[in-house]
């Protein structure tokens, strides 16, 4: 297991930007492809970016394509999504996990886009 702890959500108006951001606690964090994934109430889960632990390849879902870049910092256990123009369908619940995902979920950082 490794803890995770998501932080940068807010209320945003459409076309503006968050950066959000994930602590993993452990030292394995560097060993896992990293992901960044949203849930809408009564809807499943997805998975929004991702990339691995070499920052060679990263993945997007095509509604966040061009407009979101996944990073990370392996020597401060942190990943990022930054996201930019921001859409009222973006509004959902973000969280970090490994890619697959662990069991253990952390609270997460509410995103909301509305004007």
């Amino acid at each position: 297991q490794v803890p995770l702890v998501e932080s940068g959500g807010g209320l945003v108006q459409p076309g503006g930007s968050l950066r959000l951001s994930c602590v993993a606690s452990g030292s394995i964090f560097n060993i896992y492809t990293m992901g960044w994934y949203r849930q809408v109430l009564g809807k499943q889960r997805e998975l929004v970016a991702s990339i691995t632990r070499t920052e060679i390849t990263e993945y997007y879902v095509d509604s966040v394509k061009g407009r979101f870049t996944i990073s990370r910092d392996n020597a401060k256990n942190t990943v990022y999504l930054q996201m930019n123009s921001l859409k009222p369908e973006d509004t959902a619940v973000y969280h970090c996990n490994l890619v697959p995902y662990s069991p253990t979920w952390g609270q997460g950082t509410q995103v909301t886009v509305s004007s």
